[in-house]
């Protein structure tokens, strides 16, 4: 079932209220053979915030592969996230980001199928304070978008997919801010 009809005719509270108990992304066996094939290439000394986490798919493929410094954020599956991974969850929205930033730093910030969701007018904004708080920002996506590479001080480190049942891409992409 796709999500974002349902969040375009709804939006996600009302989504969400129906179904966060419910809530599995169809796509764990493409999330899961991408972070395994790239987790040698993040950094977790500080940790990794799982923003926009779900149900916790990339924070249990971290957990089973031992890294253990793992903080998750969703605010609206974090009952979800906390039963399903034991971890904590903020409930920081992009709004919240948006407009204040995270108060932690972290090495690495992972988000799987959510940033596409982000409103366009936030996206540089967003992008912009999870870089603030990472070097390192991966984002899993089954689209081409979001497309971070073409704002403005953001860069595309390198890019790496898995092919669906149906042939489709899922995409993970590792940015950067531009040195100046």
């Amino acid at each position: 079932m796709k999500i974002r009809p349902l969040y375009d005719q709804y939006g996600p509270d009302a989504y969400y209220q129906v179904h966060a108990d419910t809530y599995e992304n169809p796509h764990f066996p493409q999330i899961e053979a991408l972070l395994v094939r790239n987790l040698p290439r993040f950094d977790s000394d500080k940790g990794i915030l799982d923003f926009a986490a779900g149900g916790g798919e990339v924070t249990r493929v971290l957990l089973s592969q031992g890294i253990q410094t793992i903080r998750g954020s969703d605010p609206y599956l974090y009952e979800l996230y906390e039963r399903n991974t034991g971890c904590i969850c903020d409930r920081y929205t992009f709004s919240d980001v948006v407009k204040k930033g995270l108060p932690e730093r972290y090495s690495t910030i992972i988000s799987s199928f959510a940033l596409h969701l982000c409103p366009p007018k936030d996206l540089l904004s967003l992008a912009w304070n999870l870089l603030d708080a990472a070097s390192l920002l991966v984002v899993i996506t089954p689209h081409k978008r979001p497309a971070l590479e073409t704002l403005p001080g953001i860069q595309l480190l390198w890019e790496d997919w898995e092919l669906t049942e149906k042939e489709k891409k899922v995409r993970l992409k590792a940015y950067k801010l531009i040195d100046n």
